[in-house]
């Protein structure tokens, strides 16, 4: 795989793309709970400025990754991330600490460019056969930062502050858009006849999601999944302080053994992906990870959310990797970034209106009950993969 220089390039960059983002996210959450004495609500709008953009642009982003060049398109994205963390510093220095909040939702709207545009590169140089196994290595090395992110990003806070955590993610977001700048020029495509509007486009990429039966399966999987996990995503620092009772930099260790997890999981799923349907590793994935969910929100007990997380993080790469490889085999060329625009939007959407319903459900009644809730949602989302299994099964006995 990594003879493929696309593959090798993108893989590359997104080095460089992954530890800004995780410098940057630590840098923000340890500052603003500093300054707002772990509120809860603060630390939800943390996440849902990073992950609302998401929602809001995805669609958008992947109609115009379809009708613009893929390489293009993602060396500006990473050079405007750039930019806009420097702003965001100019204005931290002059006293504006909500600019934090403002700078993660500008620079994850800039990656609903880049993204689509990567996998339509993926679609365009991956050989079919290689396809899962790419999506599974891009899922090993989120892994791999999660293990070393959360450690460099506290560090970097720790010891140097927050403009300096600022600093090195605008260089990082710098070298990933020149190292991206190094693909071969994008080849000129041709042109209809008739020249679509962005709106026609648009609609017509919805209109494709829509019309596949396994499309629009994934998106009503994704709605709730997404729910689920956006309920969870701000509370973990409280299952480090109420739950386990350790200092809030203890949370690092827990994203540490889950991201670790996830690397010995990314490395499993990279040897089995050609012999395992992507559906049957999405279901057992988000079956477990249900499992998992309700545990953690209910252990007390250090050695017991350790293990959970261990199970879970093994698990993350099946989900993630499948969720890659279906949307990428039931979609055409032409409508990878709509495809993609679309489904992914509904994810994370669902996503964010769980993590900002978060921190209020937790003040109205507990943490656990939270973490209850998520699971259950988890396992009634799987069973709405269960025809797509059947669809599979019967095409494996024809």
């Amino acid at each position: 795989m990594f003879a493929n220089r696309y593959v090798r390039t993108i893989i590359f960059s997104r080095v460089l793309l992954h530890l800004g983002i995780w410098i940057r996210n630590y840098a923000v959450l340890l500052y603003v709970t500093d300054l707002t004495d772990n509120n809860p609500v603060y630390v939800s709008l943390i996440s849902v400025a990073e992950f609302a953009p998401i929602f809001l642009f995805a669609l958008i982003g992947g109609t115009l990754a379809d009708r613009w060049k893929p390489k293009r398109t993602m060396v500006g994205s990473d050079l405007l991330s750039s930019i806009s963390v420097v702003a965001v510093l100019i204005a931290l220095i002059s006293g504006g600490w909500m600019a934090l909040l403002i700078g993660s939702f500008i620079s994850a709207s800039l990656s609903q460019f880049s993204q689509p545009s990567a996998m339509k590169l993926y679609k365009r140089h991956v050989p079919g056969e290689q396809l899962q196994s790419v999506m599974a290595m891009s899922q090993t090395l989120a892994a791999i930062f999660m293990v070393l992110g959360p450690v460099i990003g506290t560090v970097i806070f720790i010891k140097l502050g927050i403009h300096v955590s600022l600093i090195l993610t605008a260089v990082l977001f710098l070298g990933s858009s020149f190292i991206l700048a190094t693909l071969p020029r994008d080849a000129d495509e041709p042109k209809s006849n008739e020249e679509s509007s962005f709106a026609k486009e648009l609609t017509a990429g919805l209109n494709y999601v829509w019309s596949n039966q396994s499309l629009r399966t994934l998106i009503l999987t994704f709605a709730v999944v997404g729910f689920a996990s956006g309920l969870t995503q701000p509370l973990q620092i409280f299952i480090v302080v109420e739950q386990l009772g350790q200092e809030k930099s203890f949370l690092q260790w827990l994203v540490m053994t889950n991201g670790a997890a996830m690397l010995l999981g990314g490395a499993v799923i990279m040897g089995a992906a050609k012999k395992v349907k992507p559906q049957l590793l999405f279901v057992s994935g988000l079956l477990v990870t249900a499992v998992c969910t309700i545990g953690i929100g209910a252990s007390t007990l250090i050695w017991m959310t350790l293990v959970l997380l261990i199970i879970s993080g093994f698990v993350y790469p099946a989900i993630q990797g499948g969720i890659q490889t279906l949307i990428v085999r039931n979609t055409e060329m032409d409508y990878i970034g709509r495809v993609s625009g679309a489904i992914m939007p509904v994810f994370m959407g669902m996503m964010v209106i769980g993590m900002f319903l978060s921190g209020y459900l937790k003040d109205t009644f507990s943490l656990l009950t939270v973490y209850v809730i998520s699971g259950v949602m988890i396992i009634a989302g799987s069973f709405f993969m269960l025809p797509l299994l059947r669809e599979t099964r019967k095409r494996s006995t024809l």
